[in-house]
């Protein structure tokens, strides 16, 4: 079993930078795919990005592609969600998500989840 647990959410303003964090215990993650996805009011869990287990292949949704940067650091066992350039519509809780296989987009098939951290962009 993996416990993930996101940070660095918080309220910015448009056009400012936040950078989140997911570290994994119990077990390390190294060998995992690592993706982020966010949830907003109303709306379903969208993917934003993921990261392969060697770092060597990252993905983005169109919305993000260009303003955040993923990445990790299999040393200690975190990964981490660069954001950038944020825009009101970028407000949702922030999940990070793990799985033990590919890269994928869907939410359903990651089997680690950590219980997210806000991220609050205002006008």
């Amino acid at each position: 079993q993996v416990q993930l647990v996101e940070s660095g959410g918080g309220l910015v303003q448009t056009g400012g930078s936040l950078r989140l964090s997911c570290a994994a215990s119990v077990r390390t993650f190294s060998t995992d795919t690592v993706a982020w996805f966010r949830h907003a009011p109303g709306k379903e869990r969208d993917f934003v990005a993921a990261i392969t287990w060697n770092g060597g292949n990252s993905y983005y949704a169109e919305s993000v592609e260009g303003r955040f940067t993923i990445s990790r650091d299999n040393a200690k066992n975190t990964v981490y969600l660069q954001m950038n350039s944020l825009k009101p519509e970028d407000t949702a809780v922030y999940y990070c998500a793990a799985r033990t296989d590919g890269y994928i987009r869907s939410a359903s098939a990651y089997e680690y989840w950590g219980q997210g951290t806000q991220v609050t962009v205002s006008s």
